[in-house]
């Protein structure tokens, strides 16, 4: 189970797509669920940084990445003002 639900997040992909070999999707997602939500996960990780820690194999750097990627104007859910139909009727009233 635990080999599925890390092959899942290694790849990105959907739960419905984990191989067969790792078992049935939804037992995989069942279990991430349930050990999730106990906080199995969290003991782990801490577990695993604390020890890396004290053997020296984290070296804790931060890398900081100042790119900026702008997205299409079409690819934001605001709409603006295009002097379509609308905008001319919703201005009606001022024109008088």
């Amino acid at each position: 189970m635990v080999e599925g639900i890390i092959y899942r997040y290694r790849c990105g992909i959907a739960w419905r797509n984990v191989p067969a070999v790792f078992g049935p999707w939804q037992t995989i997602w069942t279990w991430h669920r349930r050990i999730a939500r106990d906080g199995t996960w969290d003991t782990v990780l801490h577990r695993l940084l604390t020890e890396a820690d004290a053997a020296g194999l984290i070296d804790w750097s931060v890398s900081v990445d100042s790119t900026i990627d702008r997205a299409h104007q079409h690819a934001t859910n605001s709409t603006r003002p295009t002097g379509g139909w609308i905008e001319l009727h919703g201005s009606a009233h001022r024109a008088a």
